[in-house]
């Protein structure tokens, strides 16, 4: 790398370049024959367009709504908020005030902003690994210690595990269900079991349900929220991008105390100002018209993860470790780390997937084993031609 000309944050130089943009460079150069072309299942976000309709409301906003382009409330549009608060309270039981909604730039900043009010140099956070990489990122560029919990018996953290990591200087624990990068679903008794452990060393609770909308199960997947205290633990993250296939237009939110939200607004309005105007209108009518289009949507994830489960089994010495939402998390039987692998598909097969250890601490054996593979752009046929792809691969 060649040398900056001046002084760098030593908290930036020590954070991982982005992995997605590391995979890419992969790519740059490969030729893929016509017969051949890439499979790209590294990207963890919808590569389609929101649905026509939500681009025609898009263009009457953008043509007929002139605040649309102006400065709004750094806490987010009322509406949309008021939105949220109400979805919500149907999906998990109990009221939630709009009040305790903010509205941010995507489920990343919403991260970013949450543990800028928590944690500060040399604090501590629990993260269960293997963890999203960005939420890793974060922690290094702020100085936080990442405090890495290994996941038991189907990825699947525990709370028992995570009492022998908290110290004084521990602020928050982070879970992400259904996860990334691991699709695991955590169980109710999991996320209760946290929620009591973070209540009782007066830690934070952090919860990412950025991928909610493609949990396999029916109904409520935690009770968190019935809890008359709950702000007091629960932060509740959550991105639009997925639902609505809003990822170029950057619309997250977080659901907190009202008092822990005036602190988020801090971080807000100085990196941001404001979440993006147009991208919020978008969300809202999202949330207001596409109901049964985004139960189509889960539909289609659940059935190209049916199809990932079903196939399997042709991948010989190959172990499914997790499955769910838009992931595939595999341990692959090669002598090689998952990194030399992973750049060796490229090149032997066309196919494009992360690496465990762009998901796991540094020198972690099990992270050299393992694979993500997301399957939200990949539908059956695809999902079959990667099982042909992958299946005659060898030991280098």
């Amino acid at each position: 790398m060649t040398k900056l000309p001046h002084p760098l944050n030593p908290s930036m130089a020590a954070t991982e370049r982005p992995p997605v943009m590391e995979a890419r460079r992969w790519i740059a150069e490969a030729q893929f024959p016509p017969e051949r072309p890439l499979l790209n299942v590294s990207q963890a976000a919808p590569v389609d367009p929101p649905p026509q309709n939500m681009r025609r409301a898009i263009a009457d906003i953008v043509m007929n709504d002139p605040e649309a382009h102006l400065y709004g409330p750094v806490l987010g549009l009322p509406d949309l908020r008021a939105e949220v608060a109400e979805q919500w309270a149907q999906a998990y039981g109990p009221r939630i005030s709009p009040q305790e909604v903010a509205i941010t730039s995507g489920c990343n900043q919403a991260f970013a902003a949450t543990i800028s009010t928590l944690a500060g140099a040399d604090d501590e956070v629990i993260l269960p690994t293997p963890w999203y990489f960005n939420h890793k990122m974060w922690l290094d560029i702020a100085g936080v210690k990442t405090v890495p919990l290994h996941c038991g018996q189907g990825l699947i953290p525990s709370a028992e595990d995570a009492q022998g990591l908290i110290t004084p200087r521990t602020r928050a624990i982070v879970l992400v269900t259904p996860n990334n990068p691991t699709g695991a679903e955590y169980p109710a008794q999991t996320m209760a079991a946290f929620y009591d452990l973070a209540r009782a060393h007066g830690l934070a609770l952090i919860v990412d349900e950025t991928y909610r909308d493609f949990d396999s199960r029916s109904g409520a997947p935690h009770d968190l929220f019935s809890h008359a205290n709950w702000s007091e633990t629960l932060i509740h993250l959550y991105s639009f991008s997925k639902a609505y296939r809003l990822t170029g237009h950057r619309v997250g939110a977080v659901v907190a105390s009202v008092e822990r939200l005036e602190e988020i607004e801090k971080f807000l309005d100085t990196v941001a100002i404001c979440p993006n105007q147009i991208g919020q209108r978008a969300a809202l009518w999202g949330m207001r018209n596409l109901k049964g289009w985004l139960a189509a949507e889960r539909d289609e994830i659940l059935d190209r993860r049916a199809a990932i489960q079903e196939g399997f089994g042709r991948l010989e010495g190959w172990k499914l470790l997790g499955c769910g939402a838009y992931f595939a998390y595999v341990q692959h039987p090669f002598d090689e780390s998952s990194d030399a692998l992973a750049k060796r598909l490229v090149d032997q097969t066309g196919v494009l997937c992360l690496p465990g250890t762009m998901f796991t601490p540094q020198g972690d054996p099990a992270g050299k084993r393992q694979l993500r593979i997301a399957f939200a752009n990949v539908d059956r046929a695809g999902i079959d031609q990667l099982f042909d792809r992958l299946a005659p691969v060898k030991n280098k």
